[in-house]
This record gives structure tokens, C-alpha cells and sequence, in this order.
């Protein structure tokens, strides 16, 4: 039986648990599954309940060693109290073979820029973006930790186009912590990337906003 692996994506985000999926294949072959889950349950838990549906509904047996799971606790989210960050632009200064993405953030009436260059290529676009809007955000919260930009994509969840963006800094305890945020796209894909970080630190900072 073929698969179809969006239908499935779309099947396991309806689960009460999972928030989004992504699956990566090679041919009828699941390499890799991603999924953005509540902390509710373990995440052992969450990895049986996406094998379980794969294998009710579509027949497909997924080995557990392919399954990612991030998970994002609701009391991690701070409510905000202070002037909000907010996007105010996206612009770009082509040079050559390189291109610079500048994202300015607007916070208690002070503008700042971040900015991240990098090759003028469609598929380096969006860490580009991601990166000038983390340069942004350091530059207007002055004690904000170290963060990088682990990873950033363009995908689809269901029918929606999604940005969903990963950071990363170090943990207290020398491991790393991993921050997941997600904005739609609306076929604004670069909007959508600020958003995504923005989205993601926010669950460290109380007032950014998206």
C-alpha cells in the first residue's frame, strides 16, 4: 500500500498530544520523524502513541529510534508585563554573491537592528532571517544569554504552511536547552521566520511578542 506521508503528518497531529509532525523519507522509507509535543506525558509515551497510529491507520511500522520528540511545557510560558518587543521591518542589502538580512525590533520606542550575512541563496534565506532576528533581540535585551539558531524550516503541517524555528543555549548544568517556536506562514515565509524566533524565545523572555 502506498502511503501518504502528508496524511499521515496530518493524522498525528491530531493526536491530543502532539502539536506538529514532521516526516522525512526516502522513497516509501521513514528516515526521520519530528514531532512538537505537550509535557504532559513521557515522551517513551508519545513515541508509542505516534507507532501505534502509524501502524492502525496506515499500516506502517516505524522503528522508535527515528522519533524526535520536543517537548514544550505550558509553565514555561511567562505571561507578559512590559512593553512588548515587536517586528518592525525585513530588509536586505545584496552584495555580489552575499546578501545581508537586517530585522529591526521595535521596543519602548527604541528601534533595534540585527543583522546576519551570509550567501545570496534562496536556500540559506530563512537561517539568515532567524540569525539577523536573534542579533536583534540581543541587541535589545542586554542580558540576554547566549542563543543560537539550531535549526529553521519551511514546512507543512496539514494544509498550513509553517515556519518552525529551534534554539539552543547552554544549560545550567553544562547539557543544552532546546526552545521550539513556530509561526504561520501566510507565503510570508521571512515574517514567518522572525516570528518563529520570537515565538521560541519567548518562552524564556516575558516580552517579545510575535
Amino acid at each position: 500500500m502506498t502511503v501518504s506521508f502528508k496524511e499521515l503528518e496530518e493524522g498525528l497531529t491530531r493526536l491530543e498530544s502532539i502539536d506538529a509532525a514532521r516526516i522525512v523519507h526516502q522513497g516509501d522509507r521513514i528516515t526521520e520523524v519530528h514531532v512538537i509535543a505537550a509535557a504532559e506525558k513521557p515522551a517513551k509515551q508519545v513515541v508509542r502513541d505516534v507507532q501505534s497510529l502509524a501502524m492502525a491507520r496506515f499500516g506502517v511500522n516505524i522503528d522508535h529510534r527515528v522519533i524526535s520528540v520536543v517537548q514544550i511545557s505550558p509553565h514555561d510560558l511567562v505571561l507578559a508585563t512590559a512593553p512588548r518587543a515587536a517586528l518592525t521591518r525585513i530588509s536586505e542589502t545584496p552584495n555580489g554573491t552575499r546578501t545581508t538580512i537586517e530585522v529591526t525590533l521595535r521596543h519602548e520606542d527604541e528601534e533595534h537592528v540585527g543583522l546576519a550575512t551570509g550567501p545570496a541563496v534562496s536556500s540559506a534565506r530563512l537561517r539568515l532571517v532567524g540569525e539577523a532576528t536573534i542579533d536583534a533581540v540581543e541587541r535589545t535585551f542586554s542580558t540576554m544569554p547566549p542563543i543560537a539558531l539550531d535549526a529553521i524550516t519551511a514546512t507543512t503541517v496539514g494544509t498550513r504552511s509553517v515556519v518552525v524555528a529551534i534554539l539552543v543555549n547552554a544549560g545550567s548544568h553544562g547539557g543544552e536547552d532546546l526552545n521550539v517556536g513556530s509561526a504561520m506562514s501566510n507565503g510570508n515565509n521571512d515574517d514567518a521566520a522572525v516570528k518563529a524566533v520570537l515565538n521560541a524565545l519567548n518562552r524564556r523572555i516575558s516580552n517579545l511578542t510575535e
